[in-house]
């Protein structure tokens, strides 16, 4: 559903004035979330995501003795720490969502829909202060949960501002309107668990998905352990660790990225960004997701793919014959084919017809109805060629909100006194991403896709710039939204 020419220019006049800032990205979700629904009415319950009366009754009860909240000093980062164990946190990850229930479900796909707009909405901004160049990846769940763990550790009135760019509207002063944030943060435990365990149809999963915190504070900053505790469906990993931030600021960028590699393992080459001296916590999302293509194999050789329509590079191609939903938008000139990962997830390649369009198309695709758009052809045989892809993607959230003219939200005036004792002044709200895509079969490489297809399937060879995108069904969930135009870089 489209909006209307009055929609859009009153959509894209509220996102200008300063101080309407907040107030239009409300607005933006309301009308979006509800064209999103179609021509039916749709109220969101956002009471699923509310405390209850009887939590707002403890909260509110004055005559309850409340013992101070513990407090904790982080270990240094040189200390000796145990690399996480990946396997572990997914088979932990599968367990939680084995006990998911009706409601659980429910608000899972809620927050899901929240999610799905703040990313596209996100991912916008990353285009238009030239952070999507040639490879770019968002995740609309980890962009999510990182403001939703401030909101977990904030007062009012920071508490307040930052449910409202969350997408709930504070409606008044009564607790029961107040978004539940260990609510919120179990929804996207659920998000997270339903698209690996969905994908582990083995004793060996073809989806891996982990996603790790780190805390680094200055010295003498104290941690409070319920707001660390408390972030555990989110982030099982999560580590805590103090370093002098002020001194040598490089230094401490390079023992940050240090420690990361050391604990994930991860080929992630972390950037270089400067810490702000004045900082005392810095709050650093990492991601990792591994997607294992059933029945693909990695052809012999490099493989060329066309950056441009005069430069090809060479790099490592993965093919397969399947079963797949594929169509031609021959009116925006692009084309889609959805491939399965697993019970729920799939994987949505875009190609435009021309590689001079890939702006255009990722412009008019990556929108609020993103998904009403995605067509439901009956499926047929597909003989699919796509690089092997090993895509990384960083970016500080704190430019983000500065870009929305949110740049005080979690600066020096922010109320964030349930993280730590005094009140940390935030630095840098970094989100990291690690994304891979490979065979999932453990063979020889094949010379040829043909050699295994049969001869009526559609050849679809996407050797030319690229969007892609990775859907769960069940919670409705986008959980990565991106786009590849030259993967030797990225490799």
């Amino acid at each position: 559903m489209e909006l209307k020419d009055t929609q859009k220019r009153a959509l894209r006049s509220t996102m200008t004035p300063t101080g309407m800032g907040l107030k239009a990205i409300v607005f933006c979700i309301l009308t979006w979330v509800s064209l999103a629904a179609g021509d039916r009415v749709y109220i969101h319950p956002f009471h699923m995501l509310f405390y209850s009366k009887s939590s707002c009754a403890q909260l509110e009860n004055p005559n309850a003795e409340t013992a101070p909240e513990a407090t904790f000093a982080p270990v240094p980062i040189q200390a000796k720490t145990s690399p996480v164990d990946e396997k572990t946190l997914h088979d932990q990850l599968v367990l939680a969502t084995e006990k998911l229930g009706a409601e659980d479900r429910q608000r899972a796909a809620q927050v899901a829909m929240i999610a799905n707009f703040m990313g596209f909405r996100m991912y916008k901004m990353l285009s238009e202060a030239g952070g999507v160049v040639s490879e770019a990846i968002l995740s609309p769940p980890s962009l999510f949960g990182t403001l939703v763990s401030f909101y977990l550790g904030s007062l009012d009135p920071t508490a307040s501002q930052l449910q409202a760019l969350l997408g709930v509207p504070v409606k008044d002063k009564d607790c029961t309107s107040r978004l539940d944030g260990h609510k919120v943060l179990a929804a996207l435990q659920a998000i997270q668990g339903l698209l690996v365990t969905q994908g582990s149809t083995s004793s060996q999963a073809h989806l891996l998905q982990s996603t790790i915190v780190g805390l680094f504070t200055a010295p003498g900053l104290r941690l409070k352990q319920p707001f660390v505790q408390g972030l555990a469906p989110f982030a099982p990993a999560v580590f805590p660790r103090s370093l002098d931030l002020a001194t040598d600021p490089g230094l401490a960028t390079e023992k940050i990225n240090r420690f990361i590699k050391a604990v994930t393992g991860w080929k992630m080459s972390l950037p270089l960004e400067g810490v702000s001296a004045d900082s005392t916590l810095l709050f650093n999302t990492y991601v990792h997701f591994q997607g294992k293509m059933k029945g693909f194999s990695q052809l012999a050789g490099p493989h060329e793919f066309w950056v441009d329509n005069s430069t090809t590079v060479s790099v490592p191609m993965l093919s397969g014959t399947g079963t797949f939903q594929h169509w031609s938008d021959s009116q925006n000139n692009f084309s889609m084919t959805r491939v399965p990962l697993g019970e729920s997830a799939t994987l949505l390649l875009i190609q435009p017809h021309y590689i001079s369009d890939l702006d255009r198309v990722e412009a008019l695709v990556f929108q609020h109805d993103f998904l009403t758009r995605i067509k439901n052809p009956p499926p047929r045989t597909i003989r699919l060629t796509l690089p092997r892809l090993e895509i990384q993607g960083s970016y500080n959230l704190q430019d983000l909100l500065a870009q929305a003219k949110l740049s005080t939200l979690l600066g020096a005036e922010a109320n964030l006194g349930k993280i730590s004792d005094p009140n940390p002044r935030v630095g840098e709200v970094l989100n990291s991403i690690l994304f891979e895509l490979k065979a999932g079969e453990e063979e020889q490489p094949t010379e040829s896709a043909k050699q295994s297809g049969s001869p009526e399937a559609l050849d679809v060879t996407l050797n030319s710039p690229f969007l892609f995108a990775i859907y769960e069904r069940y919670s409705g969930a986008l959980h990565f939204l991106g786009r590849v135009g030259n993967p030797q870089s990225v490799l």
